[in-house]
């Protein structure tokens, strides 16, 4: 009859935080430019002219609560 064993939990690696610093810049930056596109592209700080960004995002700005007309 075969013996029970012990499982031995594996141990979880450790991330150094210098090694999450630049992912976690880069993300927070692709955050506020897709924050700036939804909130205030097409209006007083416009980066893009035309209306085009404006009808891309129309519904994320109102369920994001940001008037737009």
């Amino acid at each position: 009859m075969p013996q029970a064993t012990t499982a031995v939990p594996a141990a979880l690696p450790r991330i150094p935080v210098s090694d999450l610093a630049p992912w976690a810049v880069f993300f927070s930056l692709l955050a506020l430019v897709v924050l700036f596109f939804v909130g205030a592209e097409q209006g007083a700080f416009s980066v893009i002219e035309g209306t085009m960004v404006h009808e891309f995002v129309h519904d994320a700005r109102h369920v994001m609560g940001y008037p737009c007309h």
